[in-house]
């Protein structure tokens, strides 16, 4: 047989455990070269560059065009 626990676990001592289990918000600063809202201590998305280098290629946005369908 499995072991069970011998009494009820509160609701304050169940409460107390998970109060460090909590998410909290990401932090985001803005980039110096281009004012948009980036992770610290990372390279923006946005401009590519970190401290001052260009570290990685800005992405580039893609144009989706609708391809019409041929009548048959």
């Amino acid at each position: 047989m499995a072991a069970l626990p011998k009494r009820k676990i509160s609701r304050a001592r169940s409460g107390k455990r998970r109060a460090s289990k909590r998410y909290s918000p990401i932090r985001l600063s803005t980039c110096p070269k281009c004012g948009n809202p980036r992770m610290g201590h990372r390279a923006c998305l946005n401009c590519g560059y970190y401290k001052e280098n260009l570290v990685i290629a800005p992405k580039q946005k893609a144009k989706v065009t609708k391809v019409k369908k041929e009548e048959q």
